[in-house]
């Protein structure tokens, strides 16, 4: 048995495993337990912002309306857009960042550049054969093309999908510091430029 989860088990114990239920605190003891810093897998990534404390409360029902309404609305307020102006940067440079599973494990180089792992929970190119279900096909969104709105709304989604939809499970590339501006305008025109494989016909 895996340390971590017989330390839940343990935690947990004969009558509260059928109810599920246990304390955030008695959970929040045994994870803080269970891990140590490793390399750049340190022990702040248990810390929960206010995002991730309302989307656990519950599995089952949505956080309060008006809490949530105002997580949103303070995600979409911290959004930074392109300093330049310029949302598209090259996609053969973003087909690379969202191909790239690497980064942030204890085991990754910290001084290589992160991947966006895109292909982990989407279709992307209509040729793509192994792909994630976790989120949509992106397969064609050029197609919606780049106006102004399409650019920001496309652009806040990569830099915090919380913004938009406050419990995805979809990293947010920009506000975690996950990727580059560079990477995300890279991934912008992959996703966007009609050249993009992202946007061919087969």
């Amino acid at each position: 048995m895996r340390p971590l989860f017989k330390t839940i088990v343990l935690l947990l114990g004969a009558g509260t495993l059928s109810t599920g239920v246990v304390s955030s605190e008695r959970l929040d003891a045994a994870l803080a337990g269970s891990f140590v810093d490793n390399g750049q897998a340190t022990l702040d990534r248990l810390e929960q912002d206010p995002v991730q404390q309302a989307c656990n409360q519950s599995r089952s029902t949505p956080p309060d309306p008006a809490i949530a309404s105002n997580l949103r609305q303070e995600r979409l307020d911290a959004v930074v857009f392109p300093l330049d102006g310029e949302f598209l940067g090259d996609w053969q440079r973003g087909a690379e960042v969202a191909d790239n599973g690497r980064g942030l494990q204890s085991s990754d180089d910290p001084e290589q550049p992160n991947g966006g792992n895109c292909y982990a929970c989407h279709q992307l190119a209509p040729d793509e054969v192994a792909y994630g279900t976790l989120g949509p096909s992106l397969t064609g969104y050029g197609a919606r093309g780049q106006s102004e709105p399409m650019l920001r709304y496309t652009w806040t989604k990569l830099w915090d999908t919380h913004a938009y939809n406050l419990c995805s499970h979809m990293p947010r590339f920009g506000a975690q510091g996950i990727l580059t501006e560079q990477q995300l305008k890279d991934i912008m025109a992959f996703l966007l430029d009609p050249a993009s494989p992202v946007n061919q016909d087969l």
